[in-house]
């Protein structure tokens, strides 16, 4: 694990391999540690940085002010400090809202987006009452203990059918989960809405949902698709919101021949 100091805050990432560079970028009550299959599997081809967002996993929680701009520009700073120059960028989920509003204030970084059970923010994607019950429930989970939040939102990640051994994997990331971050997080998402980036986006974006996604639905997923010019959408059979874990050799197979094809366009 590397970490750098940007704009006061500690910052940790895991970084692996060497070639044309990937950003992983993933979802609240989440970190680093959810990308280890794509680290191990594409970092053979790629150079594959995933890191721990400001107010998770060993990264300092931000101000209570923090919002999706900050993290954008953190990401930013982190990109430039560490030498990565025109990285793909895939987020997941809150990542995708990230994936997102970096493009819109930073535009000459990605080279492509590749944005899995992705939102244009929850304003920008979920009925105003939806958006409202999920910020007050996430609130009040952030004052729950560890294994009650873990059994809250466990069952709307994955399908019945995702291997227990991937259950305890996410469930350990869960349980460690900062307070403050995921409060940050909540709000950030809450009053983001990115609708307006979205016909903007001229680099190769690719889509990647989980079929039985229940977080983000594949209905935001076709109003995404429809608002993105020439972006291309993938929906993965039978699997949940947390499609990197449950289906890591099909998600990989996707983001490796979509880095593969943009890497031999000029």
């Amino acid at each position: 694990m590397h970490e750098v100091e940007i704009g006061g805050l500690r910052i940790a990432f895991e970084r692996m391999g060497d070639g044309v560079p990937i950003i992983l970028l993933h979802g609240a009550l989440s970190d680093s540690r959810t990308w280890r299959r794509q680290l191990e599997e594409l970092s053979d081809e790629f150079t594959v940085v995933a890191w721990d967002a400001p107010g998770c996993g060993r990264s300092a929680d931000p101000p209570e002010t923090f919002r999706l701009p900050d993290f954008a520009d953190c990401l930013a700073a982190l990109i430039e400090k560490i030498g990565i120059v025109k990285p793909s960028i895939l987020g997941l989920s809150f990542g995708s809202g990230l994936a997102l509003e970096l493009y819109r204030r930073h535009p000459g970084i990605p080279r492509s987006l590749i944005l899995a059970s992705a939102y244009a923010g929850w304003k920008g994607s979920l009925p105003p009452d939806v958006v409202e019950e999920r910020l007050l429930q996430g609130l009040q989970q952030s004052e729950l203990s560890p294994g009650q939040v873990v059994e809250i939102w466990m069952p709307t990640l994955f399908t019945r059918s995702v291997p227990s051994e991937v259950v305890s994997e996410s469930a350990a990331i869960i349980s460690e989960f900062h307070p403050a971050g995921m409060r940050s997080m909540l709000f950030a998402f809450a009053e983001a809405d990115l609708r307006d980036v979205l016909p903007t986006i001229e680099v190769p974006t690719l889509l990647l949902y989980g079929e039985a996604d229940q977080r983000s639905p594949l209905e935001i997923a076709r109003n995404m698709h429809a608002m993105i010019p020439r972006s291309r959408l993938v929906i993965i059979p039978g699997v949940g919101h947390e499609s990197n874990l449950e289906a890591p050799e099909i998600f990989n197979t996707e983001v490796r021949s979509f880095l593969r094809e943009i890497s031999n366009k000029p």
